[in-house]
């Protein structure tokens, strides 16, 4: 992807916090990925105005049930995970030559 310097302001406090963090060759980076997950919350907004929009407001329950249903990819997720980790450490079972 093609880069272009820009000049922006920041509180001092922030950017040498992040600096510090990160190191002056990861400041620029870190300030990319930031803006990028905004802009993604921002489409995301759109999507979920335009939504309520056609079929009404999200109610409480619903979020509810999202997120258990959330809870419970990132618990078959992290089994997986685990047993994968597991067969990469495995004894390997060598056989005998006869």
């Amino acid at each position: 992807m093609a880069t272009k310097k820009y000049t922006v302001t920041l509180p001092e406090e922030l950017a040498e916090a992040i600096r510090a963090e990160v190191g002056t060759g990861g400041f620029s980076r870190y300030v990319t990925q930031a803006i990028e997950r905004q802009h993604e919350r921002d489409r995301l907004n759109e999507a979920v105005d335009w939504w309520e929009s056609e079929y009404g407001e999200v109610t409480e329950a619903e979020i509810r049930e999202a997120e258990a249903e959330r809870r419970e990819i990132e618990r078959m997720h992290a089994e997986r995970a685990r047993a994968r980790h597991a067969d990469d450490h495995a004894p390997v079972a060598h056989e005998k030559a006869a």
